[in-house]
Formats: structure tokens, sequence, C-alpha cells
């Protein structure tokens, strides 16, 4: 079923406002999966707070266009396309790689992601599925923020100890 230039619009515009408000998209290719494995993978990429949606590739390439920067994805932009949006840049890679590991098809293949105006190819899924969510990043971020804190109570508690300790061995010593 053909769309109307109206409705081709429509989704471009969908399209653009969608990229425009993700800070990573991923292009897959997944082909080969049935329709209970395809349920399956939306119902995963779902799960993690992921929009998971099959393309035409003239249209998301006139998105992308619209919204500019997105040039290096143009040439993955061939055959069926799925694209997967999110802030949280390692979470459809961790998707893709644990439903690849359940999955007898080997789908989706990751054509290319778009991680904050940086491009990986579909070679870079593990090293994408590795990386730190945000959340982890901010927990990191404030323990060793803390660190300092909690060694300067900890030394705050026992000053008379470690001053006592120094003088007896000063003591000892002469």
């Amino acid at each position: 079923m053909s769309l109307t230039k109206a409705e081709k619009a429509a989704e471009i515009d969908l399209i653009a406002e969608k990229l425009s408000s993700h800070l990573a998209v991923y292009l897959t290719d997944f082909v080969g999966l049935d329709v209970e494995g395809m349920s399956h993978l939306r119902r995963k990429f779902r799960a993690s707070g992921i929009e998971y949606r099959v393309v035409k590739n003239t249209l998301l390439r006139c998105a992308m266009e619209e919204k500019g920067g997105y040039d290096e994805l143009f040439e993955f932009l061939h055959g069926p396309t799925a694209i997967a949006l999110t802030n949280e840049p390692s979470s459809p890679a961790r998707v893709i790689r644990d439903f690849r590991k359940t999955s007898d098809s080997g789908r989706p293949e990751l054509k290319a992601a778009f991680v904050d105006g940086a491009v990986f190819g579909g070679e870079q899924l593990d090293m994408l599925a590795r990386l730190k969510s945000r959340d982890e990043i901010l927990g990191d971020v404030i323990a060793l923020l803390l660190s300092p804190a909690a060694t300067l109570a900890g030394a705050v508690q026992a000053p008379g100890g470690t001053l006592l300790g120094i003088l007896e061995s000063l003591q000892e010593r002469t």
C-alpha cells in the first residue's frame, strides 16, 4: 500500500522529531526473524525503554537530511531497516546482543549505530554493549566524589590514634 505525499511528509516529520529527541539511533536488519521473534524482540526493546520501529529507507533518509548530521549513515540505508531510538546509548546494543544469544536466527543484525554524533559499525556491537549506562556513570562519579570525604572523615575520627602512634615510635627511636 503506497503512502500519499501528505502521509509521507507526516512520517518524515515524525521520524525527524524522534531523531531530535534521542541521543542514539541504531539501524538494524531484521530479515530472518519470524513474527513471533519480532514480537519478542519488540517487547524486549519496550521493556528497556527503547522505541523500535520498521521504517522505509527513503523516508528515514529524508528525515536525516532534514535534521542534518547523519550523512555517514546513508550508506547503511539499504534492505529492510528498523531503527532503535533511545537516550541510553548502550541499551539497544545490550538488547540486540542478549536477543541474539537466545535466538537461532542470529538476528537482528546491527547495520550501524549513531551515538551522540559518532557512527559505529555493526562489528562494534559488543563494544557498544559494554558501555556504561548513564546511571552507572553517575554512580561512579558520585562514588569518586564521596571517597575523599570518606577518607577525610576516617582521618578526622582517628587523629589521636594516628598521632599517638607516631609520637610513640619517635620516642622509641631516641
